[in-house]
């Protein structure tokens, strides 16, 4: 007798089947799943840091370095080239105002000094000798003035006589217009004679006035001349520390050489040099601090240079209040240059997250501190400690600020402890 054979509903194979379809929709659901949520990482809390934002004081500023300079330099060019003859002090002393430095020798200045001297000399003594002949021809004419006087009047009495005599016919015609005729003749000559004295005085007086105005411009010239040969010795202008001598005896130096400077050590200022980026930011007045042993001095800014040189240029400035007492030429400060008043913002501490970033978004912490999300911001200013948050943070908020460089794309950090 037949019997029926019953076939087995879930066979191996069927199985087989079945769970490699569940196998290939899961594998799609969970695809589906993790590339429609957030990426996440795990990251352990100790490699990262965390700051907190607040609202704080802030004020911009940069950080730049200063050296320590005099506050008034002086600075020491040879006016006359020559020979270093001699040095009467060295490198570093305290000098005091018209005290000699170093004697130069130029043999054709001081041959050229001589001979001014002695074309000077010469020029006094024919203006003298000329002077002498000058007096002696205006007492000759005086003479003659005097003689014309004297004849004149005699001219006048005997025609006064001789006009009384002829009106009473005592005597004759003839010599009465004798006497007329020598006294209108001592009238003329005296009227000559007093043109040729008022011509004399005048042409006396302008030839004393052009030898006087000569002889000044030879003497000016002497001390002129006297002047550079005074200039090789080298004084001290004011008073003050000799520094930077480069002078040794023998060695020959050409006119305008440097020769050393001196510091006027009255008081001090500070030569800061600065990126050319923060050029049109700078400006006289704006204020600096740095701190010197537990105190904080004030600088504040006197004069830019705007001159640009390798991409920095320079600015003094001045102390404000009390100057440190132990401060040395040349020594260099930290100062921070205030950029902006200080004022109330929303601060994020500086990190590494900028690098990655750019400002545009940061990790800010979930209230319960487990997980960081992508969060958009936008800042503001900055100075080397803090950025000014414009929006997207308020105070608060606990933002990673450690760098990003191994998070990728990631949307959403998981913090492990």
């Amino acid at each position: 007798m037949d019997r029926v054979i019953e076939q087995k509903k879930w066979n191996s194979k069927r199985l087989m089947t079945i769970g490699g379809v569940v196998t290939i929709v899961a594998l799609v659901a969970g695809s589906i799943f993790f590339t429609s949520g957030k990426s996440k990482l795990n990251v352990e809390v100790e490699r990262i840091t965390i700051n907190e934002v607040k609202r704080a004081p802030f004020q911009e500023f940069i950080p730049v370095n200063g050296i320590v300079m005099p506050i008034t330099t002086i600075y020491l060019d040879a006016v006359e080239g020559g020979r270093v003859e001699k040095l009467f002090v060295e490198d570093g002393t305290d000098m005091k105002a018209g005290q000699p430095i170093l004697k130069l020798s130029n043999t054709d200045l001081e041959l050229s000094l001589a001979n001014e001297e002695t074309t000077v000399f010469n020029v006094l003594t024919q203006m003298q000798i000329s002077h002498d002949n000058a007096r002696q021809n205006t007492i000759s004419k005086l003479n003659q003035t005097a003689e014309v006087e004297s004849t004149l009047k005699e001219a006048e009495r005997v025609y006064n006589l001789d006009k009384g005599l002829y009106e009473k016919k005592a005597i004759g015609l003839q010599e009465y217009q004798k006497a007329v005729n020598d006294y209108q003749y001592a009238l003329r000559r005296r009227k000559l004679t007093a043109q040729i004295m008022s011509q004399d005085t005048v042409s006396t007086r302008q030839s004393d006035q052009q030898s006087k105005e000569s002889y000044q411009h030879m003497k000016s010239t002497l001390e002129l001349m006297r002047k550079k040969v005074g200039d090789l010795t080298v004084r001290a202008p004011v008073d003050g520390q000799l520094t930077s001598l480069d002078a040794e005896v023998g060695q020959n130096k050409t006119k305008g050489q440097r020769l050393g400077q001196i510091d006027v050590l009255s008081g001090y200022k500070v030569r800061v040099d600065i990126d050319e980026h923060y050029i049109t930011r700078v400006f006289n007045g704006l204020m600096g601090d740095f701190m010197l042993g537990d105190k904080t001095y004030k600088l504040k800014i006197k004069k830019v240079f705007t001159q640009v040189t390798n991409g920095r240029f320079q600015v003094d400035m001045q102390f404000i209040g009390n100057m440190p007492k132990d401060i040395r030429r040349g020594q260099s400060l930290q100062i921070r240059l205030a950029l902006s008043d200080e004022t109330q913002a929303l601060l994020v501490p500086k990190g590494g997250f900028y690098q990655q970033t750019g400002g545009n978004w940061i990790f800010k912490l979930s209230e319960d501190g487990k997980t960081a999300y992508r969060t958009d911001i936008q800042l503001g200013r900055q100075n080397p400690d803090y950025y000014e948050v414009m929006q997207g943070l308020k105070p608060g908020d606990r933002v990673v600020t450690s760098g990003y460089e191994n998070y990728g794309d990631m949307q959403e950090l998981v913090l492990k402890k």
